[in-house]
């Protein structure tokens, strides 16, 4: 890892298209620029981080419904679907 030491207003230059400019100096953090070209993917590390851990989540609760849809079709349940608004009651509720 390279370390630099940067003052507001000074630049770092990554190849031939990427440039990194101090912006701001707040405390105990800085404000930074990033000029690069569109094909180029800038991501906070932990924002992507988050995202990870979120498609993780979804894929093991589509996993344990898809265990449990499946478990049932072996099971030789029969499974009826209705459409709410076309159902007919039987003759005595009517």
């Amino acid at each position: 890892m390279l370390v630099l030491t940067r003052k507001v207003g000074e630049q770092i230059l990554i190849g031939d298209d990427i440039v990194i400019t101090v912006l701001d100096s707040r405390g105990d953090g800085i404000r930074i620029g990033i000029d690069a070209p569109r094909g180029v993917k800038i991501q906070r590390e932990e924002v992507l981080r988050a995202v990870i851990e979120a498609n993780v989540a979804a894929a093991a609760a589509d996993t344990a419904g898809a265990d449990a849809l499946k478990a049932l079709l072996q099971s030789g349940a029969v499974v009826a679907v209705e459409d709410a608004g076309t159902a007919e009651r039987p003759a005595d509720e009517a």
